[in-house]
């Protein structure tokens, strides 16, 4: 058996870590090639990857370790709304035709990003289905002020953060790769590489423009307009110091502002990324509270527990809009892990400062049209 590259895992107890997940993160420590391994603090079982993960190698690139939903990630969008007006139900009823194919020119969108128009897709501007959502949000309070104030951010606004990827693009770039080279690392100066590595760039750009478009489109259906203020990708191949960076749900340590979402029933956190540590986590970020039971556990065990209508409304008095009813359940708060504890772990790591925390007051993931 190979013997396991630099395996990190960051966080205060081990023990809080589920078993299968360290598995699945200690089999890809064993990969031929494999360089170095950090498991973050939202570390969970994957469909036989470990989620919450980096994964470094000097020479190789493994496309499955990015997985089917490539550029999978997360936009803030400061809205002019201002917090005060802001009323749920009003809202709530304005969000109608948002799972329908984007109205818009989708030729338009993709020759503005440089992407080809055979990429065209009547899911470019839909949220999908997962555990991908827009939240509305406000400021819970500022834990870095001056921080807040330099980067001219308001605290009586509405936010609005959007959670989307590449849909069914990134899983047909995946099963075509698959179908050609399976699990194998491939080289990255090989013309396979080459090949992958361009259209996993080309669906980490589709996701950007998906993400924009789902912005608009929601500030649009309730009368706004608003400012993106970030836009992170949680699964991506990069560059990084000779080598090659994949991240499964991680958040880059090295693109600026990152937020970290907790369940639909919690908090979410504005952090800065502290470079000068980053690299014992291969410049990666918990990119969110990360799961406590599978899909299929959480509608087990909370289907017998709660109602639809329990889980419309959370501890925090937000509302959800969430009309698949099995999706309610496996996406519900309590399948979550605690997001204050990821937080911890990664402040005491000395790897992010909290500039501010942030409220949910509607999240929207999908409703009957």
């Amino acid at each position: 058996m190979k013997t396991c590259c630099e395996l990190t895992l960051i966080g205060r107890d081990r023990a809080r870590f589920d078993p299968i997940a360290l598995d699945q993160l200690d089999a890809t420590a064993r990969l031929d090639g494999m360089g170095r391994v950090v498991g973050l603090p939202d570390l969970h079982a994957g469909n036989g990857i470990a989620v919450g993960a980096a994964f470094w190698s000097p020479d190789r690139i493994w496309p499955h370790l990015v997985g089917s939903d490539i550029g999978c990630g997360m936009a803030l969008w400061e809205t002019s709304l201002a917090v005060r007006k802001f009323r749920v139900g009003q809202v709530e009823r304005k969000l109608h035709g948002l799972d329908d194919p984007w109205d818009g020119s989708v030729e338009d969108a993709l020759a503005a990003a440089g992407l080809p128009i055979d990429l065209a897709s009547p899911g470019l501007g839909t949220i999908g289905g997962g555990n991908h959502f827009v939240e509305f949000q406000r400021i819970e309070d500022i834990l870095a002020p001056e921080r807040f104030a330099a980067l001219n951010l308001s605290d009586d606004r509405v936010w609005m953060m959007v959670h989307s990827g590449s849909r069914g693009l990134g899983q047909a770039i995946l099963q075509a790769q698959m179908a050609l080279t399976g699990k194998l690392g491939l080289l990255a100066t090989r013309p396979d590489a080459r090949a992958y590595l361009l259209r996993h760039d080309q669906a980490v750009a589709w996701a950007v423009v998906n993400r924009t478009i789902i912005a608009e489109r929601f500030l649009n259906a309730i009368g706004l307009s608003g400012r993106r203020c970030l836009d992170i990708v949680h699964n991506s191949v990069t560059e990084h110091r000779t080598g090659w960076l994949h991240r499964k749900g991680a958040a880059p340590a090295d693109r600026g502002l990152i937020v970290i979402p907790g369940s639909r029933g919690d908090f979410s956190y504005l952090a800065e990324p502290v470079l000068d540590s980053g690299d014992k986590a291969l410049f990666s970020l918990a990119h969110g509270a990360g799961r406590k039971w599978s899909r299929n556990d959480a509608h087990a065990r909370l289907s017998r527990r709660f109602r639809v209508a329990d889980l419309q409304r959370t501890k925090l008095s937000s509302h959800v809009i969430c009309e698949d009813r099995r999706l309610i359940y496996e996406e519900a708060p309590e399948a979550y892990k605690d997001i204050a504890g990821v937080i911890a772990d990664l402040e005491d790591a000395g790897l992010i400062r909290v500039i501010a925390r942030l409220r949910p007051l509607l999240s929207y993931k999908t409703r009957a049209q």
